[in-house]
Protein backbone atom coordinates (compact mmCIF):
# COMPACT_ATOMS: atom_id res chain seq x y z
CA UNK A 1 0.00 0.00 0.00
CA UNK A 2 0.99 3.62 -0.38
CA UNK A 3 0.87 5.92 2.65
CA UNK A 4 1.22 9.69 3.02
CA UNK A 5 2.65 11.32 6.14
CA UNK A 6 2.64 14.88 7.44
CA UNK A 7 5.93 15.71 9.14
CA UNK A 8 6.86 18.68 11.32
CA UNK A 9 10.44 19.55 12.21
CA UNK A 10 12.72 22.23 13.55
CA UNK A 11 15.43 22.52 10.94
CA UNK A 12 18.15 24.19 13.02
CA UNK A 13 20.18 21.03 13.68
CA UNK A 14 19.86 19.52 10.20
CA UNK A 15 21.49 19.94 6.80
CA UNK A 16 18.14 20.42 5.12
CA UNK A 17 15.59 17.82 4.06
CA UNK A 18 17.30 15.80 1.34
CA UNK A 19 19.40 12.78 2.29
CA UNK A 20 23.15 13.42 2.51
CA UNK A 21 26.18 11.12 3.04
CA UNK A 22 26.64 12.44 6.59
CA UNK A 23 23.11 11.32 7.50
CA UNK A 24 22.34 14.64 9.20
CA UNK A 25 19.14 15.50 7.34
CA UNK A 26 15.46 15.27 8.16
CA UNK A 27 14.90 12.66 5.44
CA UNK A 28 17.72 10.49 6.79
CA UNK A 29 16.24 10.50 10.29
CA UNK A 30 12.69 9.92 9.06
CA UNK A 31 13.59 6.97 6.83
CA UNK A 32 15.70 5.41 9.56
CA UNK A 33 12.79 5.68 12.02
CA UNK A 34 10.23 4.36 9.52
CA UNK A 35 12.49 1.43 8.66
CA UNK A 36 12.96 0.53 12.32
CA UNK A 37 9.23 0.61 12.94
CA UNK A 38 8.40 -1.35 9.79
CA UNK A 39 11.37 -3.73 10.28
CA UNK A 40 12.07 -3.22 6.57
CA UNK A 41 13.83 -0.57 4.46
CA UNK A 42 11.59 2.40 3.58
CA UNK A 43 12.32 5.26 1.22
CA UNK A 44 10.28 8.45 1.09
CA UNK A 45 9.59 11.19 -1.43
CA UNK A 46 8.64 14.67 -0.21
CA UNK A 47 6.47 17.48 -1.52
CA UNK A 48 9.18 20.14 -1.28
CA UNK A 49 12.82 19.97 -0.17
CA UNK A 50 13.90 22.49 2.46
CA UNK A 51 17.40 23.90 3.03
CA UNK A 52 19.69 23.84 6.04
CA UNK A 53 18.05 25.58 9.01
CA UNK A 54 14.57 25.80 7.43
CA UNK A 55 11.65 24.43 9.45
CA UNK A 56 8.64 22.40 8.35
CA UNK A 57 5.10 22.39 9.74
CA UNK A 58 3.34 20.05 7.32
CA UNK A 59 5.89 18.49 5.01
CA UNK A 60 4.12 15.74 3.09
CA UNK A 61 5.87 12.53 2.04
CA UNK A 62 4.70 9.27 0.53
CA UNK A 63 6.14 5.77 0.64
CA UNK A 64 5.18 2.21 -0.22
CA UNK A 65 5.04 -0.66 2.25
CA UNK A 66 3.61 -4.15 2.63
CA UNK A 67 3.21 -3.73 6.40
CA UNK A 68 -0.49 -3.68 7.31
CA UNK A 69 -0.78 -1.35 10.31
CA UNK A 70 -3.25 1.27 11.42
CA UNK A 71 -2.44 4.86 10.36
CA UNK A 72 -2.09 6.06 13.94
CA UNK A 73 0.29 3.20 14.65
CA UNK A 74 2.59 4.59 11.98
CA UNK A 75 2.48 7.98 13.72
CA UNK A 76 3.17 6.71 17.23
CA UNK A 77 5.56 3.97 16.18
CA UNK A 78 7.71 6.15 13.94
CA UNK A 79 7.87 9.00 16.45
CA UNK A 80 9.29 6.59 18.99
CA UNK A 81 12.49 6.45 16.94
CA UNK A 82 12.71 10.11 15.88
CA UNK A 83 14.65 12.95 17.55
CA UNK A 84 12.58 15.32 19.66
CA UNK A 85 12.66 18.05 17.01
CA UNK A 86 11.09 15.87 14.28
CA UNK A 87 7.61 14.36 14.59
CA UNK A 88 5.12 12.69 12.27
CA UNK A 89 1.81 14.55 12.65
CA UNK A 90 -0.57 12.32 10.69
CA UNK A 91 -0.71 9.29 8.39
CA UNK A 92 -3.22 8.62 5.64
CA UNK A 93 -3.58 5.78 3.10
CA UNK A 94 -3.56 7.13 -0.47
CA UNK A 95 -4.09 5.73 -3.94
CA UNK A 96 -1.19 3.94 -5.60
CA UNK A 97 -0.82 6.80 -8.09
CA UNK A 98 -0.55 9.50 -5.41
CA UNK A 99 2.73 11.42 -5.67
CA UNK A 100 3.64 13.91 -2.94
CA UNK A 101 5.62 16.16 -5.28
CA UNK A 102 4.03 15.85 -8.70
CA UNK A 103 0.42 16.20 -7.51
CA UNK A 104 1.04 19.31 -5.39
CA UNK A 105 -0.94 22.26 -6.82
CA UNK A 106 1.08 24.78 -4.86
CA UNK A 107 3.44 25.26 -1.95
CA UNK A 108 3.20 27.62 1.00
CA UNK A 109 5.86 29.19 3.18
CA UNK A 110 5.84 31.68 6.03
CA UNK A 111 8.74 33.82 7.20
CA UNK A 112 8.71 35.28 10.72
CA UNK A 113 10.78 38.37 11.52
CA UNK A 114 11.13 40.04 14.91
CA UNK A 115 11.56 43.82 14.88
CA UNK A 116 13.56 44.70 17.98
CA UNK A 117 16.46 46.97 19.00
CA UNK A 118 18.26 43.88 20.38
CA UNK A 119 18.83 40.45 18.88
CA UNK A 120 16.44 37.58 19.67
CA UNK A 121 17.27 35.21 22.50
CA UNK A 122 14.30 32.97 23.34
CA UNK A 123 13.42 32.82 19.64
CA UNK A 124 17.00 32.24 18.45
CA UNK A 125 16.96 29.99 15.39
CA UNK A 126 13.20 30.43 14.94
CA UNK A 127 12.94 33.99 13.59
CA UNK A 128 14.74 36.45 11.37
CA UNK A 129 15.69 39.78 12.92
CA UNK A 130 15.76 43.47 12.03
CA UNK A 131 16.68 46.24 14.46
CA UNK A 132 15.30 48.90 12.13
CA UNK A 133 11.54 49.67 11.96
CA UNK A 134 9.71 48.22 8.96
CA UNK A 135 7.22 50.01 6.71
CA UNK A 136 4.34 47.65 5.95
CA UNK A 137 2.88 49.60 3.03
CA UNK A 138 6.24 50.00 1.31
CA UNK A 139 6.84 46.25 1.54
CA UNK A 140 3.34 45.47 0.25
CA UNK A 141 3.89 47.76 -2.75
CA UNK A 142 7.16 45.98 -3.45
CA UNK A 143 5.56 42.55 -3.08
CA UNK A 144 2.86 43.48 -5.61
CA UNK A 145 5.53 43.55 -8.33
CA UNK A 146 6.25 39.88 -7.67
CA UNK A 147 2.73 38.52 -8.09
CA UNK A 148 2.11 36.57 -11.28
CA UNK A 149 4.31 34.52 -13.57
CA UNK A 150 7.85 35.87 -13.82
CA UNK A 151 11.44 34.90 -14.48
CA UNK A 152 12.82 34.90 -10.91
CA UNK A 153 16.49 34.51 -11.92
CA UNK A 154 17.43 37.55 -9.80
CA UNK A 155 16.29 35.65 -6.70
CA UNK A 156 17.79 32.28 -7.62
CA UNK A 157 20.75 30.60 -5.94
CA UNK A 158 23.73 29.73 -8.13
CA UNK A 159 23.28 26.15 -6.90
CA UNK A 160 19.65 25.97 -8.08
CA UNK A 161 18.94 22.90 -10.21
CA UNK A 162 15.44 23.88 -11.38
CA UNK A 163 14.94 23.44 -15.11
CA UNK A 164 13.33 26.88 -15.47
CA UNK A 165 13.51 30.13 -13.45
CA UNK A 166 9.95 31.00 -14.47
CA UNK A 167 7.54 30.53 -11.55
CA UNK A 168 3.97 31.57 -10.77
CA UNK A 169 3.70 33.56 -7.53
CA UNK A 170 0.09 33.48 -6.37
CA UNK A 171 0.19 35.46 -3.13
CA UNK A 172 2.42 37.40 -0.78
CA UNK A 173 0.76 38.56 2.44
CA UNK A 174 2.50 40.76 5.02
CA UNK A 175 1.07 41.20 8.52
CA UNK A 176 2.34 42.58 11.82
CA UNK A 177 1.63 40.93 15.18
CA UNK A 178 3.19 43.01 17.93
CA UNK A 179 6.98 42.84 17.55
CA UNK A 180 6.66 40.05 14.97
CA UNK A 181 6.13 40.30 11.24
CA UNK A 182 4.73 37.42 9.22
CA UNK A 183 5.35 37.12 5.48
CA UNK A 184 3.30 34.43 3.69
CA UNK A 185 4.26 33.20 0.22
CA UNK A 186 2.32 30.86 -2.04
CA UNK A 187 3.50 29.73 -5.48
CA UNK A 188 3.23 26.68 -7.66
CA UNK A 189 6.91 26.04 -6.90
CA UNK A 190 9.98 27.94 -5.69
CA UNK A 191 13.62 28.17 -6.73
CA UNK A 192 16.54 27.39 -4.43
CA UNK A 193 16.90 30.23 -1.87
CA UNK A 194 14.15 32.16 -3.67
CA UNK A 195 12.17 33.15 -0.57
CA UNK A 196 15.26 34.06 1.43
CA UNK A 197 16.46 36.25 -1.45
CA UNK A 198 13.03 37.86 -1.74
CA UNK A 199 13.05 38.49 2.00
CA UNK A 200 16.39 40.26 1.77
CA UNK A 201 14.86 42.64 -0.77
CA UNK A 202 11.60 43.16 1.11
CA UNK A 203 13.49 43.97 4.32
CA UNK A 204 15.68 46.45 2.40
CA UNK A 205 12.50 48.16 1.21
CA UNK A 206 10.86 47.97 4.63
CA UNK A 207 13.80 49.67 6.34
CA UNK A 208 13.91 52.44 3.74
CA UNK A 209 17.23 51.37 2.22
CA UNK A 210 15.53 50.79 -1.14
CA UNK A 211 12.33 51.96 -2.81
CA UNK A 212 9.36 49.73 -3.56
CA UNK A 213 9.92 50.08 -7.31
CA UNK A 214 13.52 48.87 -6.92
CA UNK A 215 12.16 45.32 -6.49
CA UNK A 216 10.56 45.55 -9.94
CA UNK A 217 13.92 46.67 -11.37
CA UNK A 218 15.70 43.74 -9.73
CA UNK A 219 13.09 41.30 -11.04
CA UNK A 220 13.39 42.66 -14.59
CA UNK A 221 17.20 42.52 -14.49
CA UNK A 222 17.25 38.73 -13.97
CA UNK A 223 20.65 39.23 -12.32
CA UNK A 224 21.26 37.86 -8.82
CA UNK A 225 23.90 40.50 -8.05
CA UNK A 226 21.28 43.24 -8.35
CA UNK A 227 19.27 41.87 -5.40
CA UNK A 228 19.90 42.13 -1.67
CA UNK A 229 21.95 39.54 0.25
CA UNK A 230 20.23 36.26 1.13
CA UNK A 231 18.28 36.56 4.39
CA UNK A 232 18.81 34.09 7.25
CA UNK A 233 17.14 30.66 7.14
CA UNK A 234 16.08 30.92 10.81
CA UNK A 235 12.58 32.35 10.31
CA UNK A 236 11.53 30.31 7.27
CA UNK A 237 8.78 27.69 7.65
CA UNK A 238 7.49 25.33 4.99
CA UNK A 239 3.75 25.29 5.67
CA UNK A 240 3.24 22.46 3.21
CA UNK A 241 1.81 21.72 -0.22
CA UNK A 242 -1.72 22.16 -1.52
CA UNK A 243 -3.49 19.18 -3.09
CA UNK A 244 -6.88 18.71 -4.68
CA UNK A 245 -9.49 18.19 -1.97
CA UNK A 246 -10.39 14.66 -3.09
CA UNK A 247 -7.08 13.39 -1.66
CA UNK A 248 -8.44 14.20 1.80
CA UNK A 249 -5.08 15.10 3.32
CA UNK A 250 -4.76 17.43 6.35
CA UNK A 251 -3.69 20.97 5.49
CA UNK A 252 -2.77 22.08 9.02
CA UNK A 253 -0.88 20.82 12.04
CA UNK A 254 -0.70 22.15 15.60
CA UNK A 255 2.36 24.22 14.70
CA UNK A 256 0.23 26.51 12.53
CA UNK A 257 -1.32 27.94 15.69
CA UNK A 258 2.11 28.41 17.26
CA UNK A 259 3.29 30.85 14.61
CA UNK A 260 2.21 34.49 14.93
CA UNK A 261 -0.98 34.95 12.98
CA UNK A 262 -1.44 31.19 12.66
CA UNK A 263 -5.04 31.32 13.78
CA UNK A 264 -5.91 33.40 10.70
CA UNK A 265 -4.61 30.88 8.15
Amino acid sequence: MRLALGVAYRGTAYHGWQSQPDGCTVQDHLEKALSRFAVAPIQTLCAGRTDTGVHGLNQVVHFDTDRDREPFSWVRGTNRYLPDDIAVQWCSPVRDDFHARNLARGRRYAYIVVESPVRPSIEKGSVGWTFRPLDAEAMRRAAAHLIGEHDFSAFRSSDCQALSPVKLMREIAIERHGAYWRFDFEAVAFLHHMIRNLMGCLIAVGTGTRSSDWVAEVLASRRRERAAPTFAADGLYFLGPRYDAHHGLPTRTAGFDWLPGGWQR
